[in-house]
């Protein structure tokens, strides 16, 4: 508290974020220890101290050995094409013009091919423009030990990013951004691409259904470990400004290859910038090519493809301004019914009723999987999921009571 006293405002902010998301990371860094900067990826070698900055800075460009991803343009793509080439083959790859070719709001030169249609500079997602329209708002930054969302106000985590000096600083990665009265304007500024437009998922309601959507904004250096997104669902990621580095392990990968957990030596980080500088190198020495990993560059303007069951890492390269979905569609529908009849079945015999109706097809694939597998969804035969789902779905509300300030005892967690 002392060494904050003297700090400015938007620094006392994202310092006391910091406490909450990486507690034992912020006491270290207090005590002298490193701490945030223990890595020292924003600094550069200066005679006896020794930075990491030309390692971050190496990121930039791809290994010779990298294999990338098919690119192209929107202009040259149809549905279709898209849905046999890549989507149904389960494989990735990034569209490039998206965001002026369909005139979003949200594309930073405001530009649109469409002249009948008219743009406006002023929402674009400039970082000087979010800050105008959503500095008062907040945003998840991160999360406590608990589990509970760390939020912060736009205008004093503009100020971090353009400031920090973090091996992997705050990222926002925001979920429940539509939640908000204010923050929910910036689904006005673009639309789902039609290649994506198939949402199944959607039939259960906004209220039911998981996280699927996430608004972006990340320094240099902030990014997202190596993962699978949940329920078997594919996603899509638009950056808007700035540059991401992404790594692609395919589905049959094991995960502790993928994650790198063996390659992860004492006293080393596993964030995101750590994976790509140390983890990455050394999982290509130990496997080689016949990993089938894909590593690219994804530019502004461009949109990447990750079928479901990919294991994908991304690393922003610059200050970068993204927005991101999942979704259910006729070719993932499959893998995504068995996922989510044994992750939420509640959820997932309500979804099978409403398909019943919508999509009488589909859900008769989905009764041919429950019988092809064994897999019974009968009430009775869940009652013990059902009660675990219930308190699942009570605890997620409890969290968003207590990190929207309902409860005065746990307002440290907003960063006002």
């Amino acid at each position: 508290a002392e060494t904050m006293s003297n700090k400015r405002t938007w620094e006392r902010r994202i310092w006391a974020a910091k406490e909450k998301h990486r507690p034992k990371l912020s006491k270290a860094h207090l005590e002298g220890k490193g701490g945030w900067e223990k890595d020292r990826f924003a600094f550069k070698t200066d005679g006896e101290t020794t930075g990491r900055f030309s390692d971050f800075e190496s990121l930039k460009t791809l290994d010779k050995s990298a294999k990338g991803i098919d690119i192209i343009s929107c202009k040259e793509l149809s549905v279709q094409d898209f849905i046999n080439k890549y989507e149904k083959a389960y494989k990735p790859c990034i569209i490039s013009d998206i965001p002026s070719h369909f005139c979003w709001q949200a594309h930073c030169d405001a530009s649109c091919e469409d002249p009948s249609v008219e743009s406006s500079s002023d929402r674009s997602w400039t970082l000087k423009n979010l800050k105008n329209r959503f500095g008062e708002c907040l945003f998840k930054v991160g999360e406590d030990d608990d589990g509970y969302k760390v939020k912060a106000k736009l205008k004093y985590f503009l100020k971090y990013m353009k400031h920090n000096t973090d091996d992997s600083p705050l990222y926002i990665f925001d979920g429940s951004f539509d939640d908000d009265s204010s923050s929910k304007a910036l689904l006005q500024d673009y639309s789902v691409p039609p290649y994506f437009s198939a949402d199944l998922l959607g039939l259960v309601g906004e209220k039911r259904r998981p996280p699927y959507r996430w608004f972006l904004v990340g320094p240099a250096r902030s990014g997202s470990c190596v993962h699978t997104d949940p329920l078997s669902t594919s996603a899509w990621n638009t950056v808007l400004q700035g540059r991401k580095k992404w790594v692609l392990f395919p589905p049959h990968t094991p995960k502790r290859i993928a994650k790198g957990l063996d390659e992860l030596r004492p006293g080393e980080d596993d964030e995101a910038v750590n994976y790509f500088s140390d983890l990455l190198p050394r999982i290509r020495q130990r496997h080689g090519a016949a990993l089938g990993v894909l590593e690219f560059v994804q530019e502004a303007g461009q949109t990447v493809f990750v079928p479901g069951g990919w294991w994908h890492g991304v690393l922003n390269l610059e200050d970068s301004v993204a927005v991101t979905q999942n979704f259910c569609s006729h070719a993932n529908f499959e893998a995504v019914w068995r996922s989510t009849r044994s992750g939420r079945k509640k959820m997932a015999r309500k979804w099978l009723t409403l398909l019943e109706v919508a999509y009488p097809g589909l859900a008769e694939v989905a009764r041919g999987l429950n019988r092809q597998d064994g897999f019974d969804m009968a009430p009775g035969e869940t009652k013990k999921e059902d009660k675990e789902e219930k308190e699942r779905e009570i605890e997620k509300k409890e969290k968003k009571r207590k990190t929207e300030g309902a409860d005065p005892r746990q307002k440290l967690l907003i960063i006002p």
